[in-house]
């Protein structure tokens, strides 16, 4: 198996803002690929924590982040962007906060795109790194991209989850997913999910509204409309790797979804 993939991560996502945004291309996705509304992150489910356990397949604990301060590890274990590296892929990652720069050791990626969300705002910023993405992998073709849209969680805190500004907030990032995906080539594998979710203004508890999220995968190795039983955060980096062909590293405690 040797796919090539695009893994968009909406931050702060819950999976039952899904119906409520309404968008279609939801359903589609849905249809036309694998999916689950009840996947698990890790505690605490906090942005940096969760994202160090996504690309590092292994929980809080092991990997030792358990805040949104990056500090190096005592026992290092490669992460997704280091384990395709070093079986020559090509890997690009593109997002707008900042301290997501830490989930790549230099060397790793062909291609880092930041735009801020401070400066910008999260919406603009997250139609410009779309857009940005797309042209990346159109132009290049690169094996694996990671495209982080952090709006939903910029809004949770403000207005707060399942707020009418927040399930908006939802709609929208669901418009440059679905512009993302249908303009670059239909050979790529997209993986759509979240880091956590979030309950008033706030997350990092242990709490179904915090732990749970989404995770939808279209591409020809997943059956359409085919319900995933049970997957956690820390899985999506073996499934990657698996797509494109690469061992899953010794460390990682995930385990493949194909």
């Amino acid at each position: 198996m040797s796919d090539k993939v695009v893994l968009i991560l909406i931050d702060g996502m819950r999976p039952d803002s899904l119906e409520k945004a309404g968008h279609p291309f939801i359903e589609e996705m849905k249809a036309k690929g694998s999916y689950t509304l009840n996947a698990k992150t890790v505690m605490p489910s906090v942005t940096l924590p969760c994202h160090m356990s996504l690309f590092h397949s292994v929980p809080p604990e092991r990997h030792g982040i358990l805040e949104n301060t990056y500090t190096a590890q005592v026992r290092p274990i490669l992460g997704l962007f280091e384990q395709l590296q070093a079986n020559q892929k090509v890997c690009g990652l593109f997002h707008n906060w900042s301290e997501l720069r830490d989930l790549a050791r230099p060397g790793s990626l062909a291609h880092s795109c930041f735009i801020s969300g401070g400066v910008y705002t999260y919406e603009a910023s997250n139609k410009m790194l779309t857009d940005k993405a797309i042209e990346y992998i159109n132009e290049q073709l690169p094996d694996f991209t990671f495209l982080y849209l952090g709006l939903v969680d910029e809004v949770g805190h403000k207005h707060g989850w399942m707020s009418e500004e927040y399930i908006q907030s939802v709609y929208e990032s669901w418009v440059c997913i679905e512009k993302a995906v249908r303009a670059i080539p239909k050979d790529y594998t997209v993986i759509v999910t979240s880091d956590h979710g979030g309950h008033d203004r706030s997350h990092g508890t242990d709490m179904p509204e915090d732990m749970t999220i989404p995770l939808l995968m279209q591409g020809k190795a997943f059956v359409p409309g085919d319900l995933i039983p049970k997957a956690n955060i820390i899985d999506i980096a073996p499934t990657i790797a698996k797509l494109l062909g690469v061992q899953s590293n010794k460390d990682w405690e995930g385990t493949s979804l194909v």
